[in-house]
């Protein structure tokens, strides 16, 4: 058995709103994180990425696995199950994106009041 993923895993001021460098799609980087530790079932990725629509998680997911970063498996059973998790491609990003993570927290504040000066001016 799998330990759960944590409900909290990305607080609602998580960094990945403010990382601008993208990898995939607005939550891959998201969804590849909640995939490092294994597979796992699309209910399972819902905990942590509740402010996710299960439309745009499906979308990112289909975008991951055509590009190669993660494979959908088909479960057998009744009702038919499906799992996620990454390829050693997949598995590949796993560095790059601690780095920028890394660089997102040094520079919290910076970004935070780019953004800010940045909208108050488009006001």
């Amino acid at each position: 058995m799998r330990e759960p993923l944590p409900p909290d895993m990305f607080d609602e001021l998580c960094p990945s709103g403010l990382t601008p460098i993208r990898f995939g799609d607005k939550w891959a980087a998201l969804v590849i994180a909640c995939l490092e530790d294994g597979p796992r079932r699309f209910s399972e990725l819902r905990v942590p990425l509740r402010r996710v629509t299960p439309k745009a998680l499906t979308k990112s997911l289909r975008g991951l696995e055509r590009h190669g970063l993660v494979r959908r498996t088909s479960l057998p059973g009744t009702p038919p199950g499906v799992e996620y998790e990454l390829t050693p491609l997949g598995r590949s990003m796993l560095e790059p994106m601690k780095v920028a993570f890394a660089w997102v927290g040094e520079h919290w504040e910076e970004l935070l009041d780019a953004r800010e000066a940045y909208d108050s001016k488009a006001r």
